[in-house]
């Protein structure tokens, strides 16, 4: 456990909680620090397969950037705190992770909260979490990848409501809008999460990684032709080679669960 976020493992998954409730779970350098740290670890080690993130207690997933943190900092040094390489929340800027994350949205994503949600492969939000990417209204912008990714998942004019006016959004408008996987009660969230884990894992981890990575590196392709004989991507490639590959027609065809191995 670090001082600021909560790592806990269960088999194959990973469950990473931001662990600062008494400000929102907002991430100031040092939390950010913390959860590339244990993205890092999940994206190294080859015995975790599926990572949660979720925010202590009931009120927030995260609040994004701890804005009051970063004004004292401004004002002592002059100098605005900066974000690691790997991107707030040790995830907006990571794109070279195969592994699939599910965002456990428990109340306020707001801001770098949202864009960290933003930036895992599915969400699942409690029936009071509320979305949001305020930052116009403090003189800021999204620039965690806020602006480039609600842009190309929902309706552009849908995105730009949201963008230019930083609007609250509830769960259920955002599964409408189609940013949110699912919605479930408040109670059941983390039981949904891990459902949504569960069936993941139940999946060969070489034919998952090969999905993500093709389906995220194909959304630029400009002609669905060019995208669909474009298969040279290093997941898939490497899943063509895997002991995955072979397992999984054996075990079909003996009317058994894979074991799946992962290489």
């Amino acid at each position: 456990m670090g001082e600021y976020s909560k790592v806990e493992t269960d088999g194959r998954l990973m469950i990473v909680t931001i662990n600062r409730p008494e400000v929102y779970n907002a991430c100031h350098p040092m939390a950010n620090q913390e959860l590339v740290d244990a993205f890092d670890e999940f994206h190294a080690n080859p015995e975790l397969w599926v990572a949660i993130i979720t925010g202590a207690g009931d009120k927030a997933f995260c609040a994004g950037n701890d804005l009051k943190y970063h004004a004292e900092i401004q004002k002592k040094t002059g100098k605005r705190p900066v974000h690691p390489a790997k991107g707030f929340g040790g995830l907006a800027n990571r794109f070279d992770l195969e592994k699939p994350v599910i965002a456990a949205v428990n109340g306020v994503a707001m801001g770098g909260g949202f864009e960290i949600a933003l930036a895992a492969d599915i969400i699942v939000a409690s029936d009071k979490a509320t979305f949001a990417l305020p930052e116009p209204k403090v003189g800021l912008a999204a620039g965690a990848g806020g602006m480039q990714r609600l842009s190309r998942m929902i309706p552009l004019k849908k995105a730009m409501g949201m963008l230019l006016t930083g609007r609250h959004v509830p769960a259920q408008e955002g599964y409408e809008l189609g940013f949110v996987t699912q919605v479930v009660p408040h109670a059941e969230l983390m039981t949904a999460a891990r459902k949504w884990a569960g069936d993941i894992l139940a999946c060969s981890p070489m034919s998952v990684r090969a999905t993500k990575q093709t389906v995220m590196r194909s959304l630029d392709v400009p002609t669905l032709e060019v995208a669909m004989h474009n298969l040279h991507y290093p997941a898939f490639v490497a899943m063509t080679r895997s002991e995955d590959t072979v397992e999984g027609p054996r075990a079909f065809a003996e009317k058994r669960k894979p074991n799946w191995k992962g290489r």
